[in-house]
């Protein structure tokens, strides 16, 4: 937990008495200066009162760095630009766990260990035969990730360390392999096994479009592209998924449960659901001629159409991750050759979104979910299997959050105090005497 490290104060007056009391002012190492607010209650007697915690430091961290104004997105002081371009998935997961980039031999270990894990416990197959077929895959991703504890009982002592790192490692291993069997299962098809020879997203790739009918090779340019993907998706501070796992983690909850607490928010169409949401809003718009009358209503503050994909509610400019994502979302088109409308309207819809006055005014850029949606359809996947490939990311950045709150020793438990507008005290009238 971090004490006061400046000098610096705020007053606070309440004007109706005329007391003052001062605050702490927190300096972080960048971003701007936070208010310490923990002894209000106790010296004024009130709370602060900020919904959805839009200007609350609710912990602090020293995984990621934002700002939303600039368009700066960082990982222990690693852009996301360097890192998508000289890294890898799998080492921005141990950059994320430990914080620090990996050495030679780290890495070889790391590699090996996550490699070596992908391999789920046999009877959790069974776990999805209970579901329909027809089951939206985050869902199924609940309820098998959540189920983990039932079967990886030596990873849930949170107060042991060495438990915390292998939970940690086993969910960055298993949880492709779970969503690949996922989307197996809602198309019928057997289950495809992990191989030990393939990075993590080629990995990925086999075991959700091969058979075991023939050999399934990926292409270099697709699997580089879905690594991408996964490194963009990996962390970004405190969002609502991120806030709802150390919540649920501060209550001691094991992390295999707090994780499926994070997929559970992250379904979301406002949070994780984004790119699958922009995929729908193209089959909506249905035509290039169309795409004017839309752009329209977007702009139409009555209207309830949305613009999906554009604009960001933390990055007030550009969104970095689209700046990386935009040029695979190229590549990707060029490798797999296809001429989808919906990919030709996509990219109609962004020239004419980029050349409007309004949109560009107000800084209606693509995000990432624009062009993460057009990879991933792209790829062959369906939108179903979008929130579950940002899962599969996010949950290294999930379960290195819980890590990094749960190994402080301030930590306690969350809970978020109300302004309460119900009924005061009221009388018990009994039924028999109610008008």
């Amino acid at each position: 937990m971090n004490d006061s490290n400046s000098n610096e104060t705020v007053s606070i007056t309440v004007n109706s008495t005329g007391e003052t009391i001062e605050l702490p002012i927190l300096d972080g190492t960048q971003g701007p200066k936070v208010i310490d607010v923990r002894q209000l209650y106790s010296k004024t007697g009130m709370f602060t009162y900020d919904p959805s915690y839009t200007s609350t430091a609710s912990c602090d961290s020293s995984m990621t760095y934002i700002d939303g104004e600039e368009g700066i997105l960082r990982h222990a002081g690693y852009t996301i630009e360097e890192l998508t371009e000289k890294s890898t998935f799998l080492e921005v997961c141990y950059l994320l766990l430990h914080g620090e980039l990996p050495n030679f031999s780290e890495m070889e270990v790391f590699e090996r260990t996550i490699t070596n894990h992908t391999m789920v416990h046999d009877q959790l197959q069974f776990l999805y035969r209970g579901f329909r077929r027809d089951a939206h895959p985050m869902a199924v991703m609940i309820g098998v990730v959540g189920a983990m504890s039932a079967f990886y009982h030596d990873s849930t002592d949170i107060s042991n360390p060495e438990q915390r790192l292998i939970a940690s490692h086993r969910l960055i291993a298993k949880m492709p392999t779970m969503a690949a069997m996922a989307y197996k299962y809602s198309i019928g098809q057997p289950f495809v096994y992990p191989r030990n020879d393939l990075n993590y997203a080629e990995n990925f790739l086999h075991m959700t479009f091969g058979v075991p009918a023939e050999e399934y090779t990926s292409s270099p340019a697709i699997s580089r592209a879905l690594d991408r993907i996964f490194i963009l998706h990996a962390d970004h501070e405190q969002n609502a998924s991120t806030s709802t796992v150390r919540l649920a983690g501060s209550s001691g909850a094991n992390p295999f449960a707090c994780i499926a607490a994070g997929i559970a928010t992250l379904w979301g169409p406002a949070h994780g659901g984004a790119n699958e949401a922009v995929l729908q809003m193209l089959s909506e718009i249905g035509s290039k001629e169309r795409i004017p009358e839309y752009l329209e209503k977007a702009k139409n503050k009555d209207d309830p159409f949305r613009l999906m994909g554009f604009g960001h509610r933390v990055y007030k400019n550009y969104d970095p991750r689209a700046g990386v994502l935009k040029p695979a979302a190229y590549e990707v088109l060029e490798e797999v050759g296809i001429q989808n409308p919906l990919m030709e309207l996509a990219l109609e819809l962004e020239r004419l979104a980029l050349e409007d006055d309004y949109f560009v005014e107000r800084k209606l850029f693509p995000n990432v979910d624009f062009y993460s949606g057009i990879i991933l359809s792209a790829i062959g996947f369906p939108t179903s299997m979008f929130t579950v490939l940002f899962t599969l990311a996010r949950a290294v950045g999930w379960i290195a959050q819980w890590k990094e709150m749960i190994e402080d020793p301030g930590q306690r438990i969350g809970r978020p105090r109300q302004l309460y507008l119900g009924h005061g005290e009221r009388k018990f009238v009994p039924m028999n005497e109610r008008t």
